[in-house]
């Protein structure tokens, strides 16, 4: 059997190709230059032909006994929103078993038919919550958010929300500055919180640029510079709240929120990839001292510095012993076992 970690995407007619590919872009491509940690399959409750929704089938060679070896499950989508019985005992004995499962869209409902998400929060396709919420009243739905993960069961929004969850569990798998890499061969970016909104509200009547990509790749490079809402909108060239209105409507967040976010991410990477001091890797990204870079982790995280570079740090997947206590100590961390809702972040 691999040693990579198994990922099984559950396939079923009419299958959404795009969710599909979404699980298979993450998890199953081999890029040049990164090392591959994925075992990437799909299965189906009828091997053979599955139809899909645009038009073609692609076959699918294995069954639901291909759960059985699963590390991760993911339903990419479930067009028909009812599973029938034998796919509903294998994803509970997946679970049972221990493995994470992860639903796409509206394989939500899957997950909640099988009572995974029963008295916890989850999402789905904001066109689907209020279906989800009536036909599953002990699921908290939470239709404005990206995805949410639970550690153990995940679930996301539609279309490119999957993405983002995907690259979520790789960061949580292998550390933030390998799911960057990962993210950047796929021209994407790097890291969305799940607590985003799902779609963008009514722009404004006000004349604003039509993206802030040009002012978010300034700020990226600035982030260890003192960066107020009111640097981002002077040189955006437009006022504060007319700079808070488009951050809302492309991004789904506040322009301090956005900030702090890069400044974790980048203090996670110099975890990760550098042995500089709590103090350095602050002053770096901006968060002014090790105290301060501290408690924006804990806020953020629910962990310290120091146990995340003992979880994450390059040196200990090199090192066979090393790397056996950090999969043990990631494994008991509530960095995993939280609420990917509760990540929305402070302001700047």
């Amino acid at each position: 059997m691999s040693s990579e970690h198994r990922v099984v995407a559950l396939a079923s007619p009419p299958l959404a190709t795009f969710e599909l590919s979404c699980a298979a872009e993450v998890f199953a491509t081999v890029r040049p230059g990164l090392a591959r940690h994925y075992d990437f399959r799909v299965c189906a409750e009828t091997p053979g032909p599955v139809p899909t929704l645009a038009g073609y089938s692609i076959t699918v060679t294995e069954g639901l006994t291909a759960l059985e070896s699963a590390d991760t499950v993911v339903i990419p989508g479930w067009q028909t929103r009812t599973a029938p019985a034998a796919v509903l005992s294998a994803l509970r004995r997946a679970y049972t078993r221990g493995a994470r499962i992860a639903a796409i869209c509206s394989g939500a409902f899957v997950l909640a038919q099988a009572g995974l998400l029963d008295g916890r929060r989850a999402t789905t396709h904001w066109r689907l919550t209020a279906e989800l919420a009536e036909r599953f009243p002990a699921v908290t739905v939470d239709s404005d958010v990206l995805y949410v993960d639970h550690g153990d069961v995940a679930t996301s929004a539609g279309t490119s929300a999957g993405i983002d969850l995907c690259l979520h569990l790789v960061r949580a798998d292998h550390g933030a500055a390998y799911a960057a890499k990962v993210a950047r061969h796929m021209v994407m970016p790097p890291h969305r919180e799940g607590g985003q909104l799902q779609y963008a509200i009514a722009p404004s009547r006000a004349r604003v640029p039509d993206s802030l990509a040009p002012l978010l790749g300034w700020a990226a490079e600035r982030l260890g510079e003192p960066l107020t809402v009111d640097d981002l909108a002077a040189r955006a060239g437009v006022s504060a709240r007319t700079l808070a209105r488009m951050f809302a409507a492309q991004l789904g967040t506040s322009p301090g929120q956005w900030v702090l976010a890069q400044r974790i991410a980048g203090a996670r990477a110099l975890l990760e990839e550098t042995d500089l001091s709590v103090d350095a890797i602050a002053a770096r990204v901006g968060l002014s001292s090790a105290t301060n870079l501290r408690r924006r982790f804990h806020d953020v995280l629910r962990t310290t510095p120091a146990a995340y570079r003992r979880a994450f740090h390059l040196r200990a997947r090199t090192n066979p012993l090393t790397a056996a206590a950090a999969n043990e100590m990631r494994a008991s961390s509530p960095i995993f076992r939280r609420d990917g809702v509760s990540l929305r972040m402070g302001a700047l």
